[in-house]
């Protein structure tokens, strides 16, 4: 169980603190809630706390592995399916697991695509959506802003 002042990641919206545990009342029953504000944007959900495996809460990585993770980012990566609609459901699938490499192995890949052949709609909201994941939880594990994030997120990937 997490503790009020915890840094969290929360699968597929990202990082952030527990500002509180409350109770509410939802549907007739009575509940017990983590309510998270999240690092980059302040958005506040709240999720249950008796969800099995707490809802896909995980603490957050740590310095150390906020630093490999930005070097994960530079090496090259696997061939890409060339299907676009199996590649977008691997890749949601790699988002859905809550891991950060997972998240930045998507942000690599569908920079990468951009850079050479573009992204379609669909994939260009996905980009943008791990993008902002892996930022928040960089922020959160490197002690840094928002921006100077993004701009190693930017620079690492090659």
């Amino acid at each position: 169980m997490f503790s009020v002042g915890d840094r969290v990641a929360y699968p597929m919206h990202g990082a952030g603190v527990i500002e509180a545990i409350e109770e509410k009342e939802i549907l007739g029953e009575i509940k017990r809630y983590y309510v998270l504000r999240f690092a980059v944007g302040g958005m506040k959900v709240m999720v249950p706390v008796d969800t099995p495996g707490e809802g896909g809460l995980r603490p957050i990585i740590s310095a150390e592995q906020g630093r490999k993770v930005l070097d994960f980012l530079s090496e090259d990566g696997d061939d890409e399916c060339p299907n676009w609609n199996r590649r977008y459901r691997e890749n949601l699938d790699k988002m859905r697991t809550g891991s950060i490499i997972d998240t930045a192995e998507v942000v690599r890949a569908l920079t990468l695509r951009d850079r050479s052949k573009g992204l379609s709609t669909g994939e260009r909201k996905m980009l943008n959506s791990a993008r902002h994941i892996l930022c928040s939880e960089l922020v959160l594990s490197l002690g840094l802003e928002e921006q100077e994030v993004l701009q190693k997120i930017e620079q690492a990937v090659c």
